[in-house]
């Protein structure tokens, strides 16, 4: 279990395009076990194999701090076949992660997705066609027009992809809302990593915009383009992949409240 796990991993706990990867590699493992379930335990809901406590890489005991998380995640592993495929267990391997690589670092983790906040997607703008750009105006205005107005941080944008730097204030404004829970902080670090952009993972996580808001709006240009000359298998499956992550980082925003502050 540990080598399975491990192996999904890979070198960012937090890498959700790494963690799918590398998990194509190797022997999957078999199907060891009858039922999976929940126990409440001092430090949460524990997933329990046939009675027995699941544990992570590091062997620490796979436990959520909320009862309908612990619960989704049981039901990952009761759907699992005759094979244990772990790119079907989002939020198992949100779970490892969280457990092994953020409990105890969240300060390290929050300072990773602060820097977003200096490069984010949304500051970068097509200079061309006027349907792009408009398009992304659309998307991305009402997020930037929110941080403003919401939390003090006005960001530069700028055509093309040469480095602006942005104001301190800004950026300072924005790294506040950020949660401060290792479960949230997790889940904020993973859809902002697969939309490359923090401030619709503050958007995402105040309710400005729900996921499939986001999901579009991280993926305008690629959209244009896919419009324009269509999308390959592999590109199609890449994405896939990344949507299953984002969607159960978004349903753990969701569930925890993105405790703030």
């Amino acid at each position: 279990m540990r080598e399975l796990f491990d192996e999904v991993a890979g070198k960012s706990m937090l890498d959700p395009e790494e963690m799918v990867r590398r998990s194509t590699r190797g022997p999957q493992l078999k199907r060891f076990y009858s039922t999976a379930g929940v126990a409440e335990t001092e430090s949460g809901f524990a997933i329990t194999l046939d009675g027995k406590t699941v544990r992570t890489p590091s062997r620490r005991a796979l436990a959520a701090p909320d009862r309908s998380i612990a619960e989704a995640i049981a039901a990952e592993w009761q759907a699992q076949p005759e094979l244990i495929n772990p790119t079907t267990m989002p939020l198992t391997r949100l779970a490892n992660s969280v457990v092994d690589a953020v409990v105890e670092r969240v300060d390290a983790v929050t300072d990773d997705v602060a820097r977003y906040f200096e490069s984010d997607l949304l500051f970068y703008r097509a200079s061309h066609p006027e349907a792009l750009v408009a398009r992304e105006a659309k998307l991305w205005d009402p997020v930037l027009f929110w941080a403003a107005d919401t939390l003090g941080a006005h960001f530069i944008l700028a055509e093309g992809i040469v480095h602006v730097r942005q104001p301190e204030p800004a950026v300072a404004g924005a790294r506040a809302a950020l949660p401060s829970d290792p479960w949230s902080i997790a889940a904020f670090h993973v859809v902002t990593t697969i939309t490359g952009s923090a401030l619709l993972g503050l958007a995402l996580t105040h309710g400005v915009l729900d996921p499939d808001q986001v999901w579009a709006a991280a993926h305008v240009d690629e959209d244009w383009n896919i419009a324009q000359w269509g999308i390959d298998e592999e590109v199609a499956a890449r994405r896939a992949a990344k949507q299953v992550d984002f969607a159960a980082a978004a349903r753990v925003l969701k569930t925890l409240g993105a405790r703030i502050g």
